[in-house]
């Protein structure tokens, strides 16, 4: 099953994990729209030709969805009932946080083998290095941040670009980067729009033409609306223009490195059924497979290293 946000690689995953189990001698069902799907019965059969010409299609050919339903007691008893219903004896997860956080709930009140994989394009798990989705995320947002200066460069403009990331900036933080953003806003750290100003009134002052802010949805201070708002403020003359990516980074064909990464963890997913893990999340660390309780998965996140924000600061001089 694929749960909550879609990510490209997500079709990666399912594909290795359907022929990775068909070879080892399985049956193998997919379940459609995730949680919701589950509790409906909306539960079909797969065979190896189901997942053919997938590896590189963006989204997911299982559907995802959010269901509130799967939060109360009577849902994921109705859930644990289609579960038995179709002779199902282990779940292959892929999705994030909220996926998680559902699934250790779910497992507290019914035994049922299950490996989780981190199908997320922000990055905010703990248990592995990179996302499934992560990487093509980065990248779209790099080719239209690219895009944006071009013009930002043609008219003299300051740009304030917003990038997904409710919780976690990585997106943010390495788009930015990679694009050699003048400042970049993130949830992470608390934001002072006055620093911000005063960054720009110092741009201005040496008569740096171009700026490009990017922001990050969750910032605490809030969006490009909000921080648009504020510069005008402070800079009635200066010509500012914003722009959210929105969903455009959610989709697309993945990346070389999210078919990989995402076919190495669909793999480890059923090997680790086979060989008698549960309630953990497949990821990668240091090039390496490694199992994560999902208890602790969902606890922590990765934390934002000091020096890359620091190194902003250095390299938009």
């Amino acid at each position: 099953m694929t749960s909550g946000g879609d990510s490209p690689g997500m079709n990666a995953a399912v594909r290795a994990v359907v022929r990775t189990a068909i070879y080892n001698g399985l049956e193998v069902y997919g379940i459609r729209r995730g949680y919701q799907g589950m509790i409906d019965g909306d539960i079909f059969q797969m065979k190896a030709q189901d997942v053919s010409n997938i590896i590189q299609r963006g989204g997911t050919i299982l559907k995802t969805a959010r269901s509130k339903e799967f939060r109360t007691e009577e849902g994921r008893a109705k859930a644990y009932a289609q579960l038995q219903k179709h002779g199902i004896e282990a779940l292959v997860m892929i999705g994030g946080d909220g996926t998680f956080s559902g699934a250790v709930t779910f497992f507290k009140q019914y035994t049922i083998p299950a490996i989780g994989l981190p199908g997320t394009i922000d990055k905010d798990l703990a248990g592995t290095d990179f996302t499934i989705g992560f990487d093509t995320a980065v990248n779209t947002a790099v080719e239209a941040i690219d895009k944006i200066r071009d013009t930002a460069e043609a008219h003299d403009r300051l740009f304030i670009v917003e990038v997904m990331g409710r919780d976690a900036g990585y997106i943010a933080l390495n788009s930015g980067i990679a694009c050699g953003a003048e400042d970049i806003l993130i949830p992470e750290t608390q934001t002072d729009i006055n620093d911000v100003l005063d960054r720009i009134d110092h741009d201005e002052r040496r008569k740096k033409t171009v700026h490009i802010l990017v922001v990050a949805e969750g910032d605490d201070f809030g969006g490009a609306k909000e921080v648009h708002e504020k510069i005008k403020e402070r800079f009635p003359d200066m010509d500012i223009r914003s722009s959210i990516l929105g969903h455009i980074q959610r989709g697309g064909s993945p990346s070389f490195a999210d078919r990989v990464l995402s076919s190495r963890l669909g793999y480890a997913a059923v090997n680790a059924l086979l060989e008698g893990k549960t309630q953990v999340m497949a990821g990668i660390i240091n090039g390496q497979v490694v199992y994560t309780p999902l208890e602790q998965v969902v606890k922590q996140h990765t934390a934002i290293k000091e020096d890359m924000l620091q190194m902003i600061r250095v390299l938009s001089v």
